[in-house]
């Protein structure tokens, strides 16, 4: 069921991430999978969304359509200032597109804000604080959860 899950999601942050112009031209996008590889979920995420993601690109065909998907992973370790400095990192240095998983309310809540604040992606399948939704809703922001 996740992989099935992060596939569909995959594929909408995929169209999302093809519909910029900037994406378009050079046929390039690069997913970050923001997970929890070592704490309370990361049986939730962790090395499966990892997985999930890399099994999804593979799934949509687009490479055989000349597309160039990169997908990095790492570690927050439920704590938001790791979460913040990674996707700050990925986004600034490494020109992460879209940012998958980002599992623990407190982590995607920082993250949010970090990508409304750079106009990227982010497609979030693990925190169910309802913040997401409401009170620190972004156009950048995905919210798919339980």
């Amino acid at each position: 069921m996740k992989n099935g899950i992060s596939a569909l999601l995959l594929g909408t942050a995929l169209a999302l991430g093809a519909g910029s112009a900037a994406l378009a031209q050079d046929k390039t996008i690069k997913i970050g999978v923001l997970t929890d590889n070592s704490g309370l979920y990361s049986d939730l995420g962790g090395a499966g969304s990892t997985l999930a993601a890399q099994m999804a690109v593979e799934d949509s065909g687009l490479a055989a359509k000349g597309w160039k998907i990169d997908i990095v992973s790492a570690d927050h370790q439920n704590k938001p200032d790791i979460a913040v400095n990674t996707a700050r990192q990925w986004i600034d240095v490494d020109k992460v597109d879209i940012f998958m998983d980002v599992l623990n309310s407190g982590v995607a809540l920082a993250v949010n804000n970090l990508v409304k604040e750079k106009n990227v992606i982010m497609i979030n399948t693990g925190a169910a604080s309802s913040d997401l939704t409401n009170a620190q809703c972004s156009p950048n922001t995905i919210h798919w959860v339980y």
